[in-house]
């Protein structure tokens, strides 16, 4: 079996995804072409550790395919169906940043508007200058200028993760006593791409300027109007046995940690926690499609908005490959890293196109339990292939996130 990482081999895919050359015709998924990704999906799962998976695709209005495979529960035997619940991790950021931008579309608050004018906590973050990692003793400098919502929106702020990051995650260590509560900036907020707490940040922003909980504001704008009945932080007790166990690469092979007991929760946090399905998930990348309007005609947000959220927002800084500095979290990511840009709240697929794959201007994330989507404004189509695993970006679940998508884009007829 391989091995739960392989960093050589995704720096290999990451620079084919730079260097190959231009995209084919929007996709036409079929009858016909239904069996040919039941097939390689099958297959995926017998070729690899991958427990189970649930794919869909979907056009502007209707849902073009859907498949689950493999086991919801390996333990119990539990078969994965399409409406198994998945933790998504870090797919919460684009609807969380959605928010932020309804907030703004509104007045209430200003794209460029420093976030110290609301989370003063936040105001006048040092700059990391140097620091020696033997003793974690470090130095900073002012910031070249204040973290701004925009910042935030398009991780460029400075704010970073431990497990992406070496440095971030040699100044903290493994001893409390010793934790940075408030570490220093990476960088210069607008001068380098880093994946990091940004969106945290951004998420309190939109409970202080509303004066109410996250999860309300999320559900009552968004789930609701969607009908994403199945996306929230926490999961009832009657949908238990939907929810998806999550597996950890331990040694030679994954380790499944059964779900608690009764109702499934995560923290309530803008970059992190929401649970949800294909088909919820689905609608909020519909929602995108149609510029802002729900799959019954009603306008959420307007296409202007969309259309600011959904282009180039970080000029000529690009996506740049993460470090691996907990393998057991997530090996190097993301693709497209050197070539894409990042929007308010989603990555940018940049030019050149890869060959048979997503149109230049598609809009990306994941999570970090391996569920991935795109959203392809250029083609019409959307697709989703949700997993349940650690690490993130495992060899094997890009392997099965580009066949995948390679088969959306050249039908079988």
């Amino acid at each position: 079996m391989a091995s739960a990482s392989l960093p050589r081999a995704l720096l290999l895919c990451l620079l084919a995804f730079t260097l190959a050359g231009e995209a084919t015709a929007a996709p036409a998924v079929s009858s016909a072409d239904k069996p040919a990704l039941d097939s390689f999906l099958q297959q995926s799962l017998r070729d690899s550790h991958i427990p189970g998976m649930v794919a869909m695709v979907v056009g502007k209005d209707r849902i073009l395919y859907s498949g689950a495979f493999g086991r919801a529960d390996v333990a119990a035997q539990r078969p994965m169906q399409m409406d198994s619940i998945f933790r998504i991790a870090s797919m919460t950021k684009p609807v969380t940043s959605l928010a932020v931008m309804m907030l703004i579309e509104e007045g209430r608050v200003g794209l460029e508007d420093p976030v110290g004018k609301y989370l003063p906590e936040y105001a006048g973050r040092p700059v990391l200058d140097t620091f020696y990692p033997l003793d974690r003793s470090y130095t900073t400098r002012p910031a070249a200028r204040e973290i701004s919502i925009h910042h935030l929106l398009t991780h460029t702020s400075g704010l970073g993760y431990t497990f992406s990051s070496l440095t971030l995650s040699q100044l903290q260590g493994t001893d409390p006593a010793k934790f940075v509560a408030a570490p220093p900036l990476l960088h210069d907020p607008g001068t380098q791409w880093s994946y990091g707490e940004s969106t945290r940040v951004l998420g309190l922003l939109v409970e202080k300027v509303t004066g109410r909980p996250l999860a309300d504001v999320l559900r009552e704008r968004i789930f609701e109007p969607l009908g994403m009945n199945d996306t929230s932080y926490v999961v009832p007790a009657a949908k238990h046995d939907r929810v998806v166990t999550i597996h950890r690469w331990a040694g030679q092979g994954l380790v499944e940690a059964p779900n608690p007991a009764g109702e499934i929760s995560a923290p309530v946090q803008g970059d992190g926690g929401l649970h949800s399905t294909a088909a919820d998930y689905a609608k909020f990348m519909q929602l995108i499609l149609n510029e802002g309007r729900t799959a019954d005609g009603r306008r959420l947000v307007r296409a202007g908005t969309v259309k600011q959220m959904t282009r180039n927002q970080t000029g000529t800084v690009r996506v740049r490959l993460q470090e691996a500095a907990n393998p057991a979290l997530s090996a190097v990511f993301p693709l497209g890293a050197g070539r894409d840009s990042y929007g308010l709240g989603f990555q940018v697929t940049g030019t050149p196109a890869v060959h048979g794959m997503r149109s230049p201007g598609s809009l990306s994330w994941a999570g970090i339990f391996n569920t991935e989507f795109w959203i392809d404004p250029a083609s019409g189509v959307g697709g989703i292939l949700l997993m349940q695993y650690l690490p993130f970006y495992d060899r094997q679940a890009i392997e099965a996130l580009q066949g995948f998508e390679q088969r959306v884009y050249q039908p079988a007829h």
